[in-house]
C-alpha cells in the first residue's frame, strides 16, 4: 500500500511546483533546458552572494583577523558568517560539479515519437489541476476545495 503524501504546506507547494514544471515543460528537451536555467540561475546567484560576503566579511580561510579585531561579542556572528561562506564555496564547487554531469544530458537527442511519449505522461504524471474531471476526483478523493485559496 503506497504511502500517503506530505500534507504539510512546503510538500504541497513542492507538489504544486513540480506538476507545474512537468506540464509547462513536458517534452525531453524543454526539461533538459529547464534544468541547465535553473542550475545556472543558481549558480549566478551564489557565486555573486558569495563573491559580496568575501568582499565585505573576508575569505573563510582569515575568519580569525575580522574575530580578534571586532571583540568577543561579534565572535559568534562573525564565526556564523564564515560558516556560511565556507558552505557556499562548498555549493558552489558542488554546483560546478553538477554542471559537468548535465552537459552529458544535452548529449542525448531523440526522434519526436519519444518526445510524444514524454508529452502524454506529463499529462498522466502531472495533470491540468484547474480541469474540472481533476477537481471532481479532488473533491471526492482528498475533500479538498476545487479552487486554491
Amino acid at each position: 500500500m503506497p504511502e500517503e503524501p506530505c500534507q504539510c504546506p512546503d510538500c504541497q507547494r513542492f507538489y504544486r511546483e513540480h506538476d507545474r514544471l512537468i506540464r509547462e515543460n513536458p517534452t525531453l528537451r524543454q526539461q533538459q533546458e529547464l534544468s541547465w536555467a535553473a542550475l545556472q540561475s543558481f549558480r549566478t546567484l551564489a557565486g555573486r552572494a558569495l563573491e559580496e560576503l568575501q568582499k565585505t566579511h573576508g575569505d573563510a580561510e582569515s575568519s580569525l583577523t575580522p574575530a580578534a579585531a571586532s571583540g568577543p561579542a561579534d565572535t559568534g556572528e562573525t564565526d556564523s558568517m564564515q560558516q556560511a561562506i565556507a558552505d557556499l564555496e562548498n555549493i558552489n564547487a558542488h554546483l560546478f560539479s553538477i554542471e559537468a554531469l548535465m552537459e552529458r544530458i544535452f548529449d542525448v537527442r531523440v526522434p519526436e515519437p519519444v518526445e510524444q511519449k514524454f508529452r502524454e505522461l506529463a499529462g498522466e504524471l502531472a495533470p491540468d489541476p484547474l480541469n474540472a474531471d481533476r477537481l471532481r476526483l479532488n473533491r471526492l478523493l482528498h475533500q479538498t476545495p476545487d479552487l486554491p485559496g
